[in-house]
């Protein structure tokens, strides 16, 4: 049965979404939310609930670095005989530890747990049934899928030495343009976010963003094209720098950082490997370059640095600013922008501009 709630088609399906939490106060806007796409059953930490109704799909809000929790969820989708559903856990850390641990578990799709309820509601209801799902949100979320696990292949490959395949990554090219372009980048942000993977999910801000911007700047196709790829690939070479170096909260020791900065070079090296062009290996060898010589590994000045490079620091910094993390809040975009405005010298300031009216403008998020 379908129902229409404030003018949009919702999913009314027969049997009910579980959703299994420790702390009902806090799951209290989640489940309002559930229960405007079909039927939902809270089951509590401590409750030792039946499953009386036939399950369609299961959220965990759990804490499941409680050994209570993690038993719980493991009981509940053996006792409920619980194959082939959406899983949908909700971590309070997202450590790979952790990752592995939810997918162990069941997970099909893993949310930091800040991820806002509408959300999580919006990719349930794409999962439980996508042909009746949001019209613009379920492409955007189809095409950061896509592009997610385009990246997932990448840095597997290249973790196991093996050779990175550029045609698989110019298929997630198009997607990335599209979904910007017609649902704002807002739309694109928002559905990255809830992606687990940090670095996978910087790489796709910065897509959506170098997306946004060249968009904005009216760039040929091609051009979009070649200059997204090298946003989508700028960080590969971080598939070989140690998780436990990746993957800490925080900020990184004098060793660590050394060990972090080497990414760049590792990243060239690999694509220049693959057959890369030129433009690409420049972007991923010279992203962290400044205009004063002060950036890595080269230390280029002025005109040495492309125009390439120059466009996509703007947008790894402003990522890097603007992203979300468990240890820190994003900052507001006008507040990134006046900092990459206060970068003179070290950036082009009148690419700045443009990069400011182009995440200002209208459809951008504000």
């Amino acid at each position: 049965m379908i129902k229409v709630v404030e003018g949009r088609l919702h999913v009314m399906a027969q049997g009910a979404i579980y959703l299994l939490t420790d702390r009902p106060d806090r799951s209290a806007a989640l489940e309002t939310l559930i229960r405007t796409i079909g039927s939902c059953e809270v089951i509590a930490a401590s409750d030792d609930h039946p499953v009386s109704v036939r399950p369609i799909a299961i959220v965990s809000d759990l804490t499941l670095s409680r050994r209570e929790s993690v038993s719980r969820l493991r009981n509940f989708l053996h006792d409920g005989k619980v194959t082939d559903l959406p899983v949908i856990c909700l971590l309070r850390s997202t450590t790979d530890h952790d990752l592995r641990q939810a997918r162990n578990l069941g997970a099909t799709i893993c949310f930091p747990a800040y991820t806002a309820p509408h959300l999580v509601v919006q990719a349930l209801q794409a999962e439980i049934k996508p042909e009746e799902a949001d019209l613009v949100s379920q492409p955007v979320l189809q095409n950061v899928t896509r592009a997610k696990e385009i990246l997932n292949g990448l840095f597997d490959g290249v973790r196991g030495g093996g050779p990175i395949s550029l045609a698989q990554v110019d298929a997630g090219l198009d997607p990335i343009l599209a979904a910007v372009k017609e649902g704002g980048l807002t739309r694109w942000l928002e559905t990255v976010w809830t992606h687990d993977d940090a670095t996978y999910q910087h790489c796709l801000l910065v897509a959506g963003v170098a997306a946004q911007f060249v968009l904005h700047l009216g760039f040929r196709t091609d051009d979009r094209e070649h200059f997204v790829r090298a946003a989508l690939l700028h960080d590969v070479g971080k598939a070989q720098i140690p998780l436990e170096i990746l993957n800490k909260p925080g900020r990184l020791d004098a060793d660590e950082l050394v060990v972090m900065r080497r990414h760049p070079v590792i990243g060239y090296d690999i694509l220049r490997e693959s057959g890369c062009d030129a433009a690409t290996l420049g972007a991923v060898r010279h992203h962290h370059e400044m205009l004063d010589g002060s950036g890595y590994p080269d230390g280029l000045v002025g005109s040495e640095i492309s125009d390439t490079v120059r466009l996509l620091t703007i947008c790894d910094i402003y990522a890097a600013l603007t992203e979300r993390r468990s240890y820190k809040k994003p900052m507001p975009p006008r507040e990134a922008l006046a900092i990459l405005s206060g970068m003179t010298g070290k950036l082009e300031m009148s690419l700045v501009q443009h990069f400011g009216d182009a995440m200002l403008q209208p459809g951008s998020h504000s």
